[in-house]
């Protein structure tokens, strides 16, 4: 049997590829931990993830209709020679046929990587892979404390950056088990510190952290939608309440890679429907949130994501008045922007 336990998934990928494995299953019920791992066990199999050679994508639904295309690019020799490496995403057909056919026929050096759902012991996929003594089957199941600590580490490390031992247990302890969710907020945090080295404390609080976050939703709307003299209003308010500008420009980053990521996922879509999938969103802001990303497209996010960037670096640098200064005019530029943007 060549199942894997799920605490020893991590350092397995950490190794690198097995050459006496030909076949990869990646399963389980956490799909953004499962399509994290396939990239990277694909990462390590490829030189150059852009060479179309070397690197072969197909659809589970492809092979579904064709079990015998698996076998054929295996077996396909590349252009400039080398190994290939074939990534094989999650479809919703039984593709078990296809992965049956290459694990009985010699390959030559290909690896395949297989992405899959959450697979019963009795699944043909999982029991095929845990049979053969050419496939792995590793199971992704929701992250626990230890392996959340070990996401954030290794994400950040890949970003130049390092974190507090107290720092990251706080981000830890903020995190769900949903992987793609973690990496969504360890993304936004390395944003965040960008060019400073290190991630403290005072980092987490300003850009993952829920604390506060509601509070200052007044002025995030108002920027993002648009409504200039509302935001500078709110800005004004919070200021004499002595809110931190470091903070107030953290939680309008949050919300722009928020949008951001949205729009990424689904391009074409109407903002009523982007809406729709925006998970933690209070009713009472949906009216809002659909005027704002009816107005910003990708690169309009993108432009302001880099603006709440440097505004955040300027910020740390500044006294607290030129601070406020800084933090006031970009959130005022932003809505200015958001207005020119109507229609």
């Amino acid at each position: 049997m060549t199942a894997v336990k799920a605490g020893d998934v991590e350092g397995l990928i950490r190794r690198g590829p097995d050459p006496r494995i030909a076949v990869t299953l990646v399963y389980g019920p956490d799909t953004g931990l499962v399509a994290d791992r396939a990239a990277r066990l694909v990462r390590g199999m490829v030189a150059d993830p852009d060479d179309p050679f070397a690197l072969i994508k197909i659809d589970g639904d492809t092979l579904a209709s064709d079990p015998g295309r698996l076998v054929d690019e295996a077996g396909t020799v590349g252009l400039f020679g080398g190994s290939r490496t074939i990534w094989v995403r999650s479809g919703s057909r039984n593709y078990a046929p296809a992965v049956d056919a290459v694990l009985k026929t010699p390959t030559e050096g290909a690896r395949i990587v297989v992405e899959a759902g959450d697979l019963a012991r009795s699944a043909p996929l999982r029991t095929l892979c845990e049979g053969s003594p050419k496939a792995l089957a590793l199971p992704c199941y929701p992250d626990d404390e230890r392996t959340l600590a070990d996401l954030i580490e290794r994400t950040l490390q890949e970003e130049g950056l390092r974190i507090d031992r107290d720092a990251r247990d706080l981000l830890a302890g903020s995190l769900g088990s949903d992987r793609r969710a973690s990496l969504s907020e360890i993304g936004k945090l390395a944003l965040y510190a960008r060019g400073q080295g290190s991630v403290g404390v005072d980092d987490v609080e300003a850009i993952v952290s829920d604390v506060g976050a509601s509070v200052l939703n007044a002025l995030i709307d108002a920027a993002f939608a648009g409504r200039a003299s509302e935001a500078e209003r709110e800005y004004r308010r919070f200021r004499h309440e002595g809110m931190d500008p470091s903070a107030m420009l953290g939680a309008g980053l949050r919300h722009a890679l928020t949008l951001l990521s949205l729009r990424l996922d689904n391009p074409r879509g109407s903002a009523s429907q982007l809406v729709a999938t925006w998970r933690g969103l209070h009713f009472r802001r949906k009216a809002l949130a659909e005027t704002q990303l009816a107005r910003w497209s990708v690169p309009g996010l993108q432009q302001a994501v880099a603006w709440l960037q440097d505004a955040v670096l300027a910020c740390r640098r500044s006294e607290p008045d030129l601070a406020h200064a800084q933090a006031q005019g970009v959130f005022l530029r932003i809505a200015v922007e958001a207005a020119r943007r109507r229609g």
